[in-house]
């Protein structure tokens, strides 16, 4: 079992300010695997006073870009040496199969770690132009100040990742706020921070439920919040940052379409739709789980989907060949049956799964799903499930497949599939979502990450997402 007395507040670990423990459950077995302690309102008041004097003190500023670079490559170097060991306590936090732990949830991070790495070393921090007026005008990023970070619990160590790169890339301090359901993967990679040797108040890890995040949010010297998460906290703490002009990165909820065009090879985009559609037990904001079917070969791609589906290997999380493990907790588990329920009552049919898979007596299991005959306009086609549940849309035309992807509040990701690239370019190019794949599924660091519409606000990844990062200085008559 994992545990830790001390929260790591501004490079230190200390003693938290109050007794309360947060305990982590597997959701596969409901054994108590670690516990860590719960981080209060006086807890983040000293991470981020030590995050605004560093700030104030210029020395981070002053490591420069490369050295900052090193930190990120040598973090890199420190979680691939404990890449199991990662993988496995994800797994046994959040019931994340084994595979997608290693790939989807350290491999990733490692990945965007080193695209982050080369882009630091690579951004133009400071540029000069030739002024309308005569001189010359000097342009800056400079880093926007001590940054919140808030993460949600269905892919952490990916997400904290991200967060704390940028920070680093760009000279400003972060607290992070893990949630509460994954704080041992946060305290592990505590320890590795622990190694970089970053001035003193550069990086807080301080898990704690929504009360004590809120707080966070609203304290006065906090200058910037990122967060993952619902669409719901994603409006309150947006509504916060406007108040009080705060920079504000939110990335929240998804419900995007994969669309098979007539041409579609069903045998070469099943496996890839499946991972796409189901990654992660379906509890992955980008989640393909709405699969568009031309009506002219609906019956057929049903049946493939359908088998697809149905050959998804339900089991423990921590066996290599399992594809589907339980979700996170029990009112994940309760939210999913109840779209189940839902789904039936307005008339779409269960053609796979739809209830508990048998032997699973212990854990938060789900079956893998498939809805068919299902109508854009219904609840389970419009609401983010975050479960295992997919559903099938039939459309006539191309352009009617467009606008059912298009009918929806969100707009995060978001594929199609054909054997024919340039008109896969087309339907691409007209589908309102902030990222979009073509007989494929990725996430590229190199380029921006984010949504349109209610799928959130700014962008992650790539020099977009640095950029987020910083405020704009031009200085004139150098």
């Amino acid at each position: 079992m994992q545990t830790w007395d001390q929260l790591y507040i501004g490079g230190a670990w200390v003693e938290p300010a109050g007794n309360d423990r947060l305990e982590v459950h597997s959701p596969a077995t409901l054994e108590l695997v670690g516990s860590v302690p719960e981080a209060t309102e006086a807890d983040m008041d000293k991470a981020v006073a030590a995050g605004r004097s560093l700030m104030d003190s210029g020395a981070y500023v002053a490591m420069g870009p490369e050295a900052r670079a090193d930190s990120l490559q040598k973090l890199n170097e420190l979680i691939g040496g404990r890449m199991d060991e990662f993988a496995t306590t994800i797994t046994n936090e959040n019931g994340s199969p084994m595979l997608f732990s290693q790939m989807g949830q350290v491999g990733a991070a490692l990945l965007n770690l080193g695209t982050f790495d080369q882009l630091t070393r690579d951004y133009s921090w400071e540029v000069t132009r030739d002024g309308a007026m005569g001189g010359p005008v000097i342009v800056r990023h400079e880093p926007v100040g001590v940054v919140a970070g808030i993460v949600p619990w269905n892919v952490p160590l990916y997400l904290t990742v991200n967060k704390l790169a940028m920070a680093i890339a760009t000279a400003c301090p972060i607290v992070l706020k893990p949630a509460p359901e994954t704080p041992l993967d946060a305290f592990m990679l505590a320890e590795l921070v622990d190694q970089l040797g970053l001035p003193e108040g550069a990086v807080s890890i301080l898990p704690a439920g929504r009360a004590v995040g809120e707080h966070l949010v609203r304290h006065a010297d906090i200058d910037k919040v990122t967060f993952t998460g619902s669409t719901a906290a994603g409006r309150a703490i947006g509504a916060i940052c406007g108040r009080d002009l705060k920079r504000c990165t939110l990335e929240l909820g998804g419900k995007s379409a994969a669309i098979l065009l007539e041409d579609a090879d069903l045998d070469a985009a099943m496996p890839q739709l499946m991972m796409a559609a189901l990654m992660n037990n379906g509890q992955a904001c980008v989640a393909q789980t709405r699969i568009l079917v031309p009506k002219s070969r609906e019956a057929e791609m049903n049946e493939a989907i359908a088998e697809a589906v149905q050959g998804q290997t339900v089991g423990d999380p921590l066996e290599m060949t399992t594809a589907v493990g339980p979700l996170v907790a029990e009112r994940q588990r309760d939210r999913v049956e109840g779209y189940v329920r839902i789904g039936k009552d307005e008339g779409a049919t269960v053609a796979v799964g739809g209830g508990r898979p048998e032997g699973f007596d212990t854990g938060w299991f789900v079956e893998p799903t498939l809805f068919t005959g299902v109508d854009n306009g219904m609840t389970i086609a419009q609401e983010e499930i975050f479960g295992p549940v997919l559903c099938s849309i039939p459309y006539e035309t191309e352009d009617e497949a467009v606008q059912i992807a298009n009918d929806s509040d969100y707009g995060l990701s978001g594929s199609v599939w054909t054997a024919d690239a340039e008109r896969g370019l087309d339907v691409a190019r007209r589908v309102r979502t902030g990222t979009f794949n073509i007989n494929t599924f990725s996430l590229d660091p190199v380029a921006p990450f984010g949504g349109y519409k209610n799928s959130g606000v700014g962008r992650e990844f790539g020099p977009e997402g640095l950029a987020a990062f910083c405020e704009l200085k031009t200085i004139s008559g150098a």
